[in-house]
């Protein structure tokens, strides 16, 4: 049964830190690419970061550039995603996305920016 597990959301405040992590399980994870995608209340769902198969290589949105680093274990099938510099309006559900053979989402942590 093909899973992906996001997890380490939580309140934060403006500024600070939390490193996301997205676990996968019941398929070949080092031949996906991962994306992570983030949804605020009342938005669309948005690209944030990505990275291929390998990890050799990462894009990011122009709004977390700087801020955020996607990066992969693929000895432990998992995808991170570090968040420095949180802003308010990093607020939103936090989804990550495999792509390769087939195309799986997780269902998503909470990330809440504020005072």
């Amino acid at each position: 049964q093909v899973q992906l597990v996001e997890s380490g959301g939580g309140l934060v405040q403006p500024g600070g830190s939390l490193r996301l992590s997205c676990a996968a399980s019941g398929f070949t994870f080092s031949s996906y690419a991962m994306r992570w995608y983030r949804q605020a209340p009342g938005k669309e769902r948005e690209l944030v970061a990505a990275i291929t198969s390998t990890g050799g290589n990462t894009n990011y949105a122009d709004s977390v550039k700087g801020r955020f680093t996607i990066s992969r274990d693929n000895a432990k099938n998992t995808v991170y995603l570090q968040m420095n510099s949180l802003k308010p309006e990093d607020t939103a559900v936090y989804y990550c996305r495999a792509f390769g053979a087939m195309v799986y989402w997780g269902k998503g942590t909470l990330v809440t920016v504020s005072s």
